[in-house]
């Protein structure tokens, strides 16, 4: 089935070059079906590729999805221009985000992980975000730095600095194989990290209600969740392409040539080779999981503002 975004967005071109099902907005008005509403917070500062990264996900599932950009409206892009933000996002004050519900929404991460929570220049926007979520979307879906911030907002859970940063692809186990999360997982499975900061296994245990479902020996707490499913948080980056944790590496080592290559990525650790993508299937199954347990099998068929 389709996702559907706005006709001019680029990303369209590239998803459909992929042979993602992708439907333009015109084609969408006349099915007599109602797609999923989705509300994605990109904080990335490349939106292009988060965006390219995210809908290559949502797009790979069997439901119609209709989704929609927020952007902070307290925090000027750098990366991003005004004009583009302008044309494909919106910000919360806008009456179509804050005034309607929606099925589910995704957090992306951020580069401010080692900041603290207050000191984000948005940070007092997005609180009023995360408050929101809890009444007026049906399943939440937090990533990396976002599910940091979620997991310190809604039950303060602190994070902690890393004395080295966290990057590589890693492999993880499932605590709870049954959860409907976690269905067709593998024993062991593999997602990309990248940050500098963690949240402890101990002081998410110690919150009632909120659940570990999948950790790893080196990475640590990978995806925890509220028993409910309404709120996910994933410390990584299963929506991660190929390339973007070389990217990162080249970024960074230009800056300073004493950081460490990514850890089991690139063959014999070796940055002149291609690296091998080993969570492209846990990252769709993932996502595919959340859309279809948390998301569409749980949101009312008519989402009424207000209520």
């Amino acid at each position: 089935m389709p996702i559907k975004v706005p006709d001019a967005m680029p990303a369209k071109e590239i998803l459909i070059a992929e042979h993602i099902f992708v439907m333009d907005e015109s084609k969408a008005f006349h099915q007599d079906i109602r797609p999923l509403k989705i509300l994605i917070l990109n904080l990335m500062p490349d939106k292009q590729s988060t965006e390219v990264q995210l809908l290559r996900l949502l797009g790979n599932t069997p439901l119609q999805l209709d989704v929609k950009f927020l952007r902070m409206e307290s925090h000027t892009s750098k990366n991003t221009s005004e004009e583009y933000l302008s044309s494909f996002y919106n910000v919360f004050g806008d009456k179509e985000v804050c005034g309607a519900k929606f099925d589910g929404m995704i957090i992306t991460g951020a580069p401010v992980e080692q900041m603290d929570f207050e000191s984000v220049n948005y940070w007092r926007e997005l609180e009023s975000i995360m408050a929101w979520t809890t009444g007026n979307v049906t399943s939440t879906f937090h990533i990396c730095w976002g599910a940091q911030a979620g997991l310190y907002f809604h039950y303060g859970v602190p994070k902690f600095p890393l004395v080295r940063k966290r990057s590589g692809v890693f492999s993880h186990t499932a605590n709870k194989p049954g959860v409907k999360l976690l269905r067709g997982f593998d024993d062991v499975f593999y997602a990309p990290h990248s940050r500098h900061t963690e949240v402890r296994r101990e002081d998410v245990e110690r919150v009632p209600g909120l659940e570990i479902l999948s950790e790893s020996p080196e990475a640590g707490v990978y995806i925890a969740a509220s028993e409910d499913g309404r709120r996910i948080f994933v410390t990584g980056h299963s929506e991660y392409d190929s390339f973007r944790l070389r990217d990162e590496y080249f970024r960074d080592v230009a800056k300073d040539p004493s950081v460490l290559v990514p850890e089991n990525y690139f063959p014999d650790d070796d940055p002149s080779r291609e690296p091998m993508t080993l969570w492209r299937a846990h990252g769709s199954l993932l996502y595919g999981n959340w859309l279809n347990y948390y998301v569409y099998q749980e949101t009312p068929y008519v989402l009424e503002p207000g209520r």
